[in-house]
Order: C-alpha cells, then structure tokens, then sequence
C-alpha cells in the first residue's frame, strides 16, 4: 500500500510504500529514511519523536493501518485511509459534498507540535479517539453562528 503524506514546513507531497500490517511507527520510519536524505535536521531523529496527523487526528504509534481500513475508521472531514480511491482531487471542487478520497497526511516532528499546538492548524488537532464519532462534525457551532 502506498501512503502520501506532507512534511512539516514542506509543500511537497511525498509517498512512503509500506507492507500490509504495518503499524503507524513503521511508516514513521520509512518516512524517516526518505526524509533524511533531504532534512539534515532529521539526521538524528528517531520515529518515536514524529506525529503523524490525519484528517486533524493524531495517529498513535501503535495502531497499524489495517484497523483504521478495516473498521473504515472516520476522520473529521471522511474516512480517514480509503484504499481504492481513484478520482483525482482537482476534477471534484465541490466542498458541500463529502468525497471519497483522503487527504494526504503530515508528518511532523512532536517538538514541532507541542510549541505551535495553541496556533492553526495545530490548534484543531486532537488524539485519535477510536470511540469517538465524527459523522456530524462541523467547523462553527450552527447556534452560535445565527447570532
């Protein structure tokens, strides 16, 4: 399976092709080989002190992405892994219409995190919670909206 993600303060998407079963921190790792290549600073990183944020959730290390396909886990905004996605994401620009595929995820480091989490985006991200729903979710709360 092929994953495309986005580095912190990177525009370039970038893809990481991992093998059926593989956990978060795995892909964390490949990232990691990839992106030290380019990103002298990650030189000495290790996978444990990056984040991989999905659909505004923060993805624990120790799930794999078989759970989150399997259970056609949700994100914020719609499924948050749809493996047999095909469209292409500049045909369809209709925002009033939930699509099929997903977004690229970010890949960051969590010192990174932790001293811009008050600032956007960071600031909407929260921990993956696999009881939690978010098939009603919304940006603004209506009511206070009419006000």
């Amino acid at each position: 399976m092929e994953f495309p993600f986005f580095i912190s303060g990177s525009d370039h998407r970038r893809s990481v092709l991992i093998k059926k079963g593989n956990s978060i921190y795995q892909f964390l790792q490949k990232c990691l080989e990839l992106l030290r290549k380019e990103f002298i600073e990650l030189k000495t990183v290790m996978a444990d002190q990056l984040m991989y944020v999905k659909e505004d959730l923060v993805l624990p290390h120790h799930y794999s992405f078989d759970a989150f396909i399997v259970t056609k886990a949700r994100g914020k905004s719609g499924p948050l892994f749809q493996v047999d996605v095909h469209d292409d994401v500049r045909i369809i620009s209709d925002a009033s219409v939930e699509k099929e595929e997903t977004h690229a995820g970010k890949v960051l480091r969590r010192s990174w995190y932790e001293r811009t989490k008050h600032i956007f985006p960071a600031s909407r991200w929260e921990p993956y919670d696999p009881i939690k729903s978010y098939d009603k979710y919304t940006v603004k709360d209506k009511d206070k909206s009419k006000k």
